[in-house]
């Protein structure tokens, strides 16, 4: 090789060197290297996201405010990539306005993801038509609320090991909104079942059972009474289920389903139900992993996703006790972020309440503990400052 030749290679490789050096590269050597998932035997864990996302964050009434105080802190602490826009609206505190619903609906349009709190309708408040929580789920059609009833690791209950999910229509049935006093002291409460929403719930139901492996879908209802209401929408669900012939299909009544939900819950795997029914056994099979503080829950649309608590309760008279759990609004919120396919941080958040409730160190009193909500919260933190970084 002449030596004007080999001067030009030399040259050539100090500039490829140079330039590897730059900045363009230099993110390149605090990346771990990681074997082959087929060579190591394990998966290697999800990258973490560079994006920031945008959630909408609607406290509402009750602790709600406290609880999503807590999720602040564990996503600031885990270093997770999300950015709330905060808005306040409730009933109780005068704190809405039809311009102020405008803004949260506008701010969850533009989002698609939100979390909340429960929205309080107070007893004396006349009509449903007036409650935002209503009114929220009408405008964006979050027709489908999902609940996975699912046992702590670490705390015991009457069954342990459980695993299902309630899947509720939540935009007609009982709570349409439609009553009036036909004369003095009869009120008639007109209850409103569609074929095309039954049928949309149903098809929800089996499609949410087929991407999530499951293997049954019950249909819950009273057709034995009301035979055209919940019979148009039993029959709805019977004629999706054939669309599905990998799914076991069955049906109960919403009575024997409350008893066979407390004598033998492993039976059930995905219900699906009318909206009243939904309501009822969201706060029964709550009950049975631990109550309203422990089961997170979210609501769906074609376009929008919305998560809170799987049993909706202000809890009013915790407020500024610090005692409320947030342990279902936590696992709500590492749910949204598994729904953001923030999988890395959904896993570590959700991981990390889960340890701490089955080291049984620390716990608030609804599960037999004396901590405080701020002693779990910082547990919590603790456990993600000293988790592995990968």
């Amino acid at each position: 090789m002449s030596g004007t030749m080999a001067a030009a290679l030399r040259g050539s490789l100090v500039t490829l060197v140079k330039g590897l050096s730059g900045p363009r590269w230099q993110h390149l050597a605090s990346r771990p290297l990681s074997l082959s998932s087929s060579l190591s035997g394990a998966e290697p864990p999800p990258a973490r996201a560079d994006a920031t996302f945008k959630v909408t964050m609607v406290p509402g009434d009750g602790v709600g405010p406290e609880l999503m105080t807590a999720v602040k802190e564990v996503f600031k602490a885990g270093d997770v990539p999300v950015e709330f826009e905060e808005f306040h609206l409730s009933e109780v505190q005068n704190m809405a306005s039809e311009e102020k619903l405008e803004q949260v609906l506008t701010s969850m349009k533009n989002n698609k993801v939100a979390i909340k709190g429960k929205i309080h309708t107070p007893m004396e408040f006349k009509g449903e038509l007036a409650s935002y929580e209503m009114r929220l789920r009408r405008k964006l059609d979050l027709f489908a609320n999902v609940v996975h009833v699912n046992s702590l690791p670490g705390y015991n209950t009457r069954h342990n090991n459980l695993d299902l999910v309630i899947i509720r229509e939540q935009t007609e049935g009982e709570y349409s909104s439609l009553e009036h006093e036909s004369v003095s002291g009869v009120i008639e409460c007109l209850k409103i079942i569609t074929r095309e929403k039954s049928r949309r719930i149903a098809k929800f139901a089996f499609d949410y059972a087929t991407k999530k492996g499951r293997n049954k879908v019950t249909a819950v209802h009273k057709a034995n009474i009301m035979k055209l209401g919940d019979g148009l929408f039993l029959q709805s669900c019977a004629e999706v289920a054939q669309l599905y012939p990998k799914i076991k299909y069955e049906n109960i009544i919403i009575d024997n389903c409350c008893m066979q939900l407390v004598q033998n819950p492993y039976q059930f795997d995905v219900l699906v139900m009318p909206n009243l029914y939904g309501n009822i056994i969201d706060n029964l099979a709550a009950g049975l992993v631990g109550g309203a503080g422990v089961v997170p829950g979210e609501s769906y649309s074609a376009e929008y996703a919305v998560f809170e608590t799987g049993a909706r309760h202000p809890f009013a008279q915790a407020v500024g006790r610090n005692i409320a759990n947030p342990t279902a609004m936590l696992l709500s919120a590492a749910n949204m972020l598994r729904h953001l396919n923030l999988e890395y941080h959904s896993q570590m958040v959700s991981d990390a309440v889960k340890r701490v409730i089955k080291q049984g160190k620390v716990r608030t009193r609804d599960l037999g503990g004396y901590c405080t909500t701020g002693d779990f919260v910082h547990a919590i933190v603790e456990n993600l400052r000293h988790r592995p970084i990968y």
